[in-house]
């Protein structure tokens, strides 16, 4: 059975005597090694309560070097325990224990970049046209705010949210995937440690019927999802209805788009971690690499040939290079989409298949795939796989790159090769994505803003401007003149 877990509500563990459990299942050895509670209504209610308290009775007065101090303790508890988190969140999601420990590193250095912050939330002073009327804004926090977040980065994802809510001054409840909870929870005691007073930080977890009954049990005033586009869409109209601002950070189809002048190491490089890294588990992956006819069959030639050799084994080895899927329905659906492509014409290049083999195990475990001359209409081009399936579809000129790059419903991220500058900044305009990397892929940064046009959502998180989604801005007026005025006309 492995450790069973409680909720972590007001800085203590909560259970009930017939509490729901769920397993959590290690996607390499099919076993399960923990269990997770699935939290009641009431529980969800007081979670949401135990921040209110924590709100109302003084973390919204607390002076910013206050909490920066707080999580500066987080940041170093966090970075003490990462080995140990690293191995929990590897054995939990089945990702390579290479990218979990420098995730653990990521998401100190979110709460150190934002501690940083919390002190400095000025407001602004503003001269009006009336002489004798002081006026000025005051950044306040929004309140308590619902983070929830998914399963192939929960430490990472959560640090894009909690850092600025902390910063800013809100109180949180926090909902991790039911399917990757472990590492949350074990969190939470960390929460504890560095001294956050109880209420600022709760998590309770379960799956989708938590997540319904956040947005009914209790007045929140802000909800930051990240996950998939059908379930935010849900979350977007729940809120909706209770008149609550929404985060949302959803999926990709991202552009990954190499020209024949690219350096061509370089770029098969990028187009390898842009789709096999994360075991393509990843919003940002780089699903479709666009190539330029001229370079099309050498760059389709190497990716193929690197791909079989890509080290699929035990995530917590730290010479693999790519792990399992998340959990079996995430396999099985990878295993569908592949299943599909062939049916819809697309040249199955390599892999497509389950893979096998004694050091694999009873691993959810997928051959890194690859399709050419995928047709940008296919549903492979256009349909989140989220798995290590990549299509690699030709094109002629910088016209039509940016056509097909654009022809998508989502916005996320990008990547562009070239040696040529000016065309890099035609396309940097061009694309329509929030982020765009130019010969580079999958890098990130704590200082640097991440969200999406279209449906990869609305929002942002990382950078100053995450701050503003956890804010309140108020005005101020100060008539300090003798002026005696109409009570029936207003004041300009």
């Amino acid at each position: 059975m492995g450790t069973q877990y409680d909720l972590f509500i007001d800085n203590e563990r909560v259970s009930a005597p017939d509490q729901e459990r769920f397993p959590a299942v290690n996607p390499f050895t099919g076993k399960e090694w923990a269990s997770v509670p699935q939290a009641s209504d009431a529980q969800v209610a007081e979670a949401i309560a135990a921040a209110r308290r924590a709100y109302d009775s003084g973390w919204n007065r607390t002076t910013g070097y206050e909490r920066a101090k707080l999580m500066h303790r987080l940041a170093d508890l966090l970075d003490a325990n990462a080995d140990r988190m690293a191995e929990m969140e590897t054995t939990d999601n089945g990702k390579v224990i290479r990218e979990t420990r420098s995730q653990m590193g990521f998401a100190a250095r979110a709460y150190r970049f934002f501690a940083g912050m919390a002190d400095k939330l000025t407001g602004s002073t503003i001269p009006l046209d009336q002489t004798e009327v002081f006026d000025f804004t005051r950044r306040e926090p929004i309140g308590v705010a619902v983070l929830i977040t998914a399963w192939n980065s929960p430490m990472g994802l959560l640090s894009n949210k909690l850092a600025p809510a902390l910063a800013a001054g809100c109180t949180v409840v926090v909902k991790p995937s039911e399917h990757a909870s472990v590492t949350t929870l074990e969190f939470a005691d960390l929460v504890k440690e560095a001294g956050f007073p109880p209420g600022v930080v709760n998590v309770v977890t379960g799956d989708y019927r938590t997540g319904q009954a956040l947005l009914t049990s209790g007045r929140v005033d802000r909800v930051s999802f990240t996950g998939s586009p059908a379930v935010g869409r849900q979350i977007a109209a729940d809120a909706g209805k209770a008149l609550v601002p929404v985060t949302l950070e959803l999926g990709g189809k991202s552009p990954n788009i190499i020209f024949d002048d690219a350096d061509l190491d370089k770029a098969t490089v990028g187009a390898l971690a842009g789709i096999f890294a994360a075991t393509g588990q990843t919003c940002i992956a780089g699903s479709r690499l666009l190539v330029q006819r001229g370079v099309y069959d050498e760059i389709s030639r190497r990716l193929v040939e690197r791909a079989g050799q890509i080290k699929l084994g035990n995530p917590l080895d730290k010479t693999t290079e790519m792990g399992t899927a998340a959990n079996e329905p995430q396999f099985k659906r990878i295993l569908g989409s592949v299943e599909n492509a062939v049916k819809e014409g697309a040249t199955l290049a390599t892999g497509g298949k389950a893979a096998k083999g004694e050091h694999l195990g009873h691993g959810f475990f997928i051959e890194p795939t690859i399709f050419t001359d995928v047709k940008n209409s296919m549903t492979l081009a256009q349909e989140e796989v989220f798995g290590p399936v990549l299509s690699i579809i030709p094109f002629d000129t910088e016209e039509e790159a940016i056509g097909i790059a654009n022809d998508t419903k989502y916005g996320l991220a990008s990547g562009v090769w070239t040696t040529n500058l000016s065309r890099a900044m035609r396309m940097v305009r061009a694309i329509h994505a929030g982020t765009v990397w130019v010969n580079t892929y999958r890098a990130a940064s704590v200082m640097a803003p991440f969200g999406g046009y279209k449906d990869s959502g609305y929002g942002k998180e990382r950078g100053l401007v995450a701050l503003e989604e956890f804010l309140h801005t108020k005005n101020v007026m100060i008539d300090y003149s003798d002026e005696e005025r109409d009570p029936f006309a207003i004041k300009v």
